[in-house]
């Protein structure tokens, strides 16, 4: 089942009071400023063409992140 844009918001602000306490959350949702360009057309620079390759990469991670 599909989460609403509320679930996915509500989950994101739980997870950051998780890992970073109330004030250093607030702190950074304070911080944060929408970004500017065209990420649609930008995003073809900095993302691999290969979804396969990128995947890895994250699984990788994870193992990584796991160990530590």
């Amino acid at each position: 089942m599909k989460k609403t844009i509320s679930e996915i918001r509500k989950e994101g602000i739980c997870a950051l009071s998780k890992a970073l306490g109330p004030v250093d959350m607030a702190r950074f949702i304070q911080s944060y400023e929408s970004g500017s360009g065209d990420y649609p057309k930008e995003r073809h620079e900095w993302l691999p063409d290969d979804t396969e390759a990128l995947n890895q990469r994250l699984l990788e991670r994870e193992k990584q992140r796991k160990k530590v």
